[in-house]
């Protein structure tokens, strides 16, 4: 089985590298923030505070690239996750794992291991519903 690559596309660092760069730029300009506003004679805790309140607007204005590269990070790993769900999903079902997981669901994906002819018969088994009745004080599955 291949292991999902966990390096970083592209030259672009990783999702991880990405909120912890981010999140070191927000808590430099609080403490920037922070001290200037004590070098100005505002106690500590107020200045601290005061810096929360202001870094806030301050970082989507200042980091804005900075946010967009995080978006653009997170994007790419959901997509890889999605990719590997649905490839997952696809193995569960009992397809070929050489099948691409960004197939359209509507085509056919051809023939599986077991044989179209195998397939088609399930599918007809289940779509007539269930050969006997439920029995007495159980509820039906096949109707919701």
């Amino acid at each position: 089985m291949t292991q999902p690559s966990t390096q970083p596309t592209a030259g672009r660092p990783g999702v991880a590298a990405t909120i912890a760069l981010y999140a070191l730029a927000r808590l430099a300009l609080l403490a920037l923030v922070a001290a200037v506003l004590v070098l100005a004679g505002v106690p500590v805790l107020v200045a601290v505070l005061v810096g929360l309140i202001l870094a806030l607007p301050l970082s989507m204005v200042l980091f804005r690239g900075l946010r967009a590269r995080l978006d653009a990070a997170l994007a790419i790993a959901q997509e890889r996750r999605s990719t590997e769900r649905e490839a997952l999903r696809a193995r569960l079902r009992g397809e070929t794992p050489t099948e691409s997981p960004l197939q359209v669901k509507d085509e056919p994906a051809g023939p599986g291991p077991e044989g179209t002819a195998e397939r088609a018969d399930v599918a007809d088994d289940t779509a007539a519903g269930p050969s006997d009745p439920a029995a007495p004080g159980e509820p039906d599955r096949g109707q919701r």
